[in-house]
């Protein structure tokens, strides 16, 4: 299985500290956060990984050169001066990635998460990993079917019982971790899913993975799982200082 890490976003939250360092390359727990994840998918037995870039794009080689010191083959893929979004990133990258079943995993998170749980071989196009809701994102993004599919509506929308949210209220969305693993066929006539969304006819194109998930999600094409572990999101500086307090203080 070969990985894809998204870091092209702008970072434009977590200025001025992203004026000089791209988000994924700034430090917690005296490492870069996206060398947490190179770790971890080099103790998983992956060799191929996928980094995808935009801002200040050339300081990932100055950084983490060809990935020889985790014992592993990176490959970047610029977007550009404007990021590609999700969707039209990971559709660029697909040319590295091959035809196999891959994993990607967003460069700006902290997460004690296994990637060994990781399912090789998704039953359906993709395979999300949901955490509980962070106070910056209270409402979530999907839910989690008892039978471990996903669908973009909540129980009460759908006016079912067979959703579950863990620790969270029953039936309640929870929030994509950034963690997964996809199909290449979920871009399968991407097109005519992402209809005339803005970015959508720029060469190369430019749209959001979510409306693909949601369109497998209502094929029943989707499953998940509910990570109950440690998650961070790191959008702001505050919570990149938390978390670099947590990781030196070995509270995880």
């Amino acid at each position: 299985m070969k990985a894809l890490i998204f870091a092209a976003g702008l970072g434009e939250r977590m200025r001025p500290l992203t004026d000089v360092t791209p988000k994924p390359l700034l430090e917690a727990g005296g490492k870069p956060l996206i060398a947490w994840h190179l770790e971890k998918l080099a103790a998983l037995g992956i060799r191929e990984v996928v980094i995808n870039t935009s801002w200040l794009a050339e300081r990932f080689p100055q950084t983490l050169g060809d990935g020889e010191r985790w014992g592993l083959s990176i490959r970047y893929s610029y977007e550009g001066a404007t990021p590609l979004e999700t969707g039209g990133g990971m559709l660029q990258a697909l040319a590295m990635l091959g035809e196999a079943p891959f994993m990607a995993v967003n460069g700006d998170i902290w997460t004690d998460y296994d990637f060994a749980r990781l399912p090789r071989e998704p039953r359906g196009l993709a395979h999300l990993v949901l955490v509980d809701n962070p106070p910056q994102h209270p409402h979530g993004d999907f839910a989690l079917r008892a039978d471990g599919s996903v669908a973009a509506e909540s129980a009460a929308a759908q006016g079912s019982s067979l959703f579950f949210g863990g620790g969270q209220s029953s039936g309640a969305k929870l929030t994509f971790s950034g963690i997964g693993v996809y199909r290449p066929a979920l871009f399968d006539g991407w097109r005519g899913t992402i209809g005339d969304a803005p970015g959508a006819d720029e060469t190369p194109p430019r749209f959001k993975l979510a409306p693909l998930l949601r369109a497998a999600m209502a094929r029943n094409g989707a499953s998940g799982e509910h990570h109950r572990g440690r998650w961070t999101d790191v959008g702001t500086p505050e919570r990149l200082a938390m978390l670099d307090e947590t990781l030196r203080s070995g509270a995880t």
